[in-house]
């Protein structure tokens, strides 16, 4: 998958080291080899509207069929806090705070996800988001 053109030459949309260093990688095939490094990977994806590897790495079990990343309006996305990261066998949690702006008004997106490792591949499978 060709990378687009972006302006994160210093550091990666996920608060990483240089994007072609940190998610960029992951973008273009190579396995993230943890829970925290997909969900990281897939931040920077909405960040950079790459709906194709959202949905790639999506568990097929909860898969939806697209994403509509292209709907106005759209969110800008701000940053994003890792608070808690964890894998046991295959199975692994992720809880994080991305932040974006839809319309000029801020929001937060608290969530606890939940991943699985299937054949050496993880995915994100769902998560709950805190209200």
């Amino acid at each position: 998958m060709p990378a687009p053109s972006h302006p994160y030459a210093d550091i990666c949309p996920c608060g990483g080291a240089q994007y072609q260093q940190c998610c960029q990688p992951f973008h273009q095939g190579d396995l993230p080899p943890s829970p925290e490094q997909l969900m990281r990977s897939r931040y920077s994806a909405y960040v950079l509207g790459l709906e194709a590897y959202l949905l790639a790495t999506w568990h097929p079990s909860t898969r939806p069929e697209k994403l509509d990343l292209d709907e106005e309006p759209k969110a800008k996305w701000l940053g994003l806090s890792v608070n808690h990261a964890e894998s046991d066998g295959d199975r692994g949690v992720v809880s994080f705070v991305a932040r974006y702006k839809v319309g000029g008004r801020a929001y937060r997106l608290a969530e606890h996800s939940r991943f699985v490792r299937e054949d050496g591949r993880w995915f994100y499978v769902d998560g709950d988001v805190a209200e």
